[in-house]
């Protein structure tokens, strides 16, 4: 770390990536949620992806609302103001499982979306600030790694609580747990006070006018288009990880949550970690198109269905992927220089591939097979694929 954030930027760090394991949480135990609601309300698996719809399309409503807050007020009152929303949309749980309405669930689900819009809006683009620029892809994922934490995190204990027998009367247990901790960590983040970013005017830019000037960054928007065929894919496959390994007869759901958790999201967090510690010694740019290469080999291999293989290369996949959200974002955020809690925002918009993935998966699943329902995947990886060669020819020609 000391090679990574400045001396006087420490303990923001550590504050700051706190808020990573929170919406890591938040995020996997939606996986979980949506076999859950199949079982219990006996709902189709494109029905259940609403879960996954409602959710990130929170992000698509809430990011630039979120970023203009942000750009008036700051970071770390962004921060507090989605901790907020976070703590509250998840006691909504209390009054959703009194009346078990599947409706009540999604309008809860889109609220803690909205507050996480906030975290990740302040949160991401902050840690690339906190130390030198050629750091920051490495920064940004050795902060998300403990956003891995948080998504084994929630697999295991939203698996435990959910499928046990009579689980059901369980729904609101992890989401009352998680309001509190959330509202508690709001206070703490209200009483604190973070060093504010102030971001120059980068000679990169382009333009007198601030939005005009933003989109004049071809990069940028790219960025904004792999994104959003990253969460596509790594949402697709989150979602219907425990229908791929149930229906093909691995085990049962609640052996699948478990595996998922230390898995599955196990190799994601160790594949953060891996990937900080190697970007340090290698350019992002080379390791973003190595993972993406890998990914689209993992992908095909699930749609060829092979059996034992196929199954390896849907853990593998978890371990590649993992350093594709922070290292675009950090990327695409380059050069912006006061445009950047602006820019931060539109990223932050690219999670509505959330919407797409699942439900686009889940209809090619009820028409088909669970197996060919992983070409969704395989054709989001391709265009990453094709982000990572288009910056790392960008970066042979700067250097």
């Amino acid at each position: 770390m000391q090679n990574l954030v400045k001396k006087e930027y420490k303990i923001p760090f550590i504050l700051v990536t706190s808020l990573f394991f929170l919406w890591g949480f938040a995020h996997a135990i939606l996986d979980v949620l949506n076999k859950h609601f199949q079982d219990v309300l006996v709902i189709t698996r494109a029905h259940s992806a609403w879960v996954q719809v409602m959710f990130y399309l929170g992000y698509f409503v809430m990011a630039i609302p979120a970023g203009l807050f942000i750009n008036k007020y700051g970071y770390r009152k962004g921060v507090v103001f989605g901790l907020l929303l976070y703590g509250i949309g998840s006691l909504f749980f209390i009054p959703g499982e009194y009346w078990m309405s599947f409706n009540f669930f999604l309008f809860s689900l889109f609220v803690i979306a909205c507050g996480l819009v906030f975290l990740e809006t302040a949160a991401n683009p902050y840690m690339t600030e906190l130390g030198d620029r050629e750091t920051a892809a490495s920064r940004l994922n050795l902060a998300q790694s403990f956003n891995g934490l948080g998504c084994i995190c929630g697999p295991l204990i939203g698996g435990l609580l959910l499928f046990s027998e009579g689980g059901e009367s369980n729904i609101s247990l992890p989401y009352t747990l998680m309001g509190i901790i959330v509202l508690g960590v709001a206070l703490v983040f209200y009483k604190i006070r973070l060093p504010e970013i102030v971001h120059e005017a980068d000679e990169e830019e382009v333009g007198e006018n601030g939005a005009r000037g933003l989109w004049s960054h071809k990069l940028f928007i790219f960025g904004i288009i792999s994104l959003f065929c990253y969460e596509i894919a790594e949402i697709s496959i989150n979602s219907f990880f425990i229908n791929y390994v149930v229906d093909d007869g691995w085990m049962n759901a609640r052996d699948a949550s478990v595996v998922l958790s230390f898995g599955g999201l196990g190799l994601f967090m160790c594949g953060r970690f891996a990937g900080s510690w190697i970007m340090q010694r290698i350019c992002a740019e080379k390791v973003l198109l190595f993972c993406t290469i890998c990914t689209v080999i993992t992908s095909l291999l699930l749609v060829l269905n092979l059996g034992m293989v196929s199954l390896i290369a849907l853990f593998l996949g978890y371990a590649f992927e993992a350093i594709m959200f922070p290292t675009i974002f950090a990327l695409s955020l380059r050069g912006l220089g006061n445009h950047t809690k602006r820019a931060s925002s539109f990223l932050m918009m690219s999670p509505v591939g959330g919407v797409v993935g699942p439900l686009l998966m889940g209809l090619v699943a009820d028409y088909t097979t669970m197996v060919m329902a992983f070409i969704v995947p395989l054709a989001a990886y391709c265009v990453v694929w094709c982000y990572a060669r288009k910056m790392l020819s960008v970066a042979r020609k700067a250097q």
